[in-house]
């Protein structure tokens, strides 16, 4: 049966740390910073430079113009390279290339907390704070010797045997054999049956499946219109809606699955608020009168890796154990790439731009068999 939907306001994440803390705004005095200000008031002391400043308003603001991963990472990134520098007697903001090389030196040789090494993207990611850092109060760091330094560090993990992890894609073949393994019949597995089909059919980032709320999926008469209120590509929370079609197949269709999803919530009097939401072992809705577990009602993004991973397992699928959200999202693109989808219909439907070499990557997973060289050549 088909629900109707009423739209609903999204109330958006929960802010997380402040990126910003202990960035240094006004110009660099004699002698360098002797420690960072937190608060960053405007300075009226005499020769204070007030118009450098910023309020703790203002500058709550702007933290808040990072996106909630990238702030969260940023601030750990920040708060560890501080730390170092004041270990090694180094300033931090405005920091010299030499500290930005010996950083990266040390990020290189130094262990996680998994005892290894961490991945060149990992120190790549932490160089990219420190110059956001410096852009911010005006000004730029010479990252030249830093980024010779990673590049010998890239090649080192290169050359043993180290590559970029990532998810495997779900690809079609996948995404049934993971559906085959839930319980239909039941309310956890009508959520997760909604989960899987609406991550590779929006090639949904795990940030924005967990931010849909009901309100934001309208039926049509062509299918399912489902609305993005932000994603990593639009900062500015402009919004889209994305376009579902009906499938040919109706365990796999996005608009039946989703919407025996949604008609089960109403069957429990849930009609507004988080569209995916946690089920304990009991099968009743989290945050339900007499419901076992924490009363979060929002799937995070972590708990939706769990629930792809979790899929994978039952469905006894070769590296089960690697699978997260983002393999629903990188089986969607591989699997338009290989029925021939134009690389800008898959970026504007994948919310990437068009220039990213993310979604080349899926065109050339695709292409890498279909226009094999040695294909027909005898062998």
């Amino acid at each position: 049966m088909l629900v109707p939907l009423t739209p609903e306001p999204d109330p958006g994440p929960e802010p997380g740390p402040d990126p910003l803390a202990g960035t240094v705004l006004p110009a660099r005095p004699p002698g360098g910073y002797a420690a960072p200000v937190a608060a960053a008031v405007p300075d009226e002391s005499p020769g204070g430079d007030v118009e450098r400043a910023l309020s703790p308003a203002a500058r709550a603001r702007v933290a808040d113009g990072f996106a909630a991963t990238t702030g969260r990472a940023y601030a750990r990134d920040w708060s560890a390279f501080t730390a170092w520098c004041a270990t090694h007697g180094r300033t931090p903001l405005l920091a010299t290339a030499e500290t930005l090389a010996e950083y990266v030196t040390h990020l290189s040789a130094t262990p996680t907390r998994k005892g290894t090494l961490p991945a060149p993207s990992t120190v790549e990611r932490a160089l990219a704070c420190i110059q956001s850092r410096h852009k911010l109060a005006g000004t730029t760091a010479d990252a030249r010797p830093a980024r010779l330094a990673l590049r010998a560090y890239r090649r080192q993990c290169a050359d043993a045997g180290q590559r970029a992890r990532k998810a495997p894609p779900a690809e079609l073949e996948a995404l049934r054999t993971m559906l085959d393994a839930t319980a239909p019949g039941t309310l956890a597995g009508l959520r997760d049956r909604a989960a899987l089909v609406l991550g590779f059919a929006l090639m949904g980032r795990r940030s924005e499946l967990a931010a849909l709320n009901i309100g934001d999926v309208a039926l049509t008469g062509d299918g399912l219109e489902v609305f993005i209120g932000r994603s990593k590509t639009d900062q500015d929370a402009l919004g889209e809606t994305v376009p579902l079609p009906y499938g040919s197949h109706a365990e796999t269709c996005p608009v039946r699955v989703v919407q025996a999803w949604i008609a089960a919530l109403a069957e429990r009097g849930v009609v507004a608020g988080p569209l995916l939401r946690g089920v304990d072992r009991h099968g009743r809705l989290t945050g339900a009168q007499g419901a076992a577990g924490k009363a979060v009602v929002r799937m995070s993004g972590h708990g939706l890796n769990l629930l792809v991973r979790r899929a994978a397992v039952r469905a006894g699928l070769p590296g089960a154990e690697t699978f997260s959200a983002h393999s629903l999202r990188a089986g969607g693109a591989t699997a338009a790439a290989k029925a021939g989808a134009p690389v800008s219909a898959i970026a504007r439907h994948g919310r990437w731009s068009e220039k990213s070499p993310v979604v080349h990557g899926y065109i050339r997973t695709a292409d890498k068999w279909r226009d094999n060289p040695m294909r027909g050549v005898g062998l």
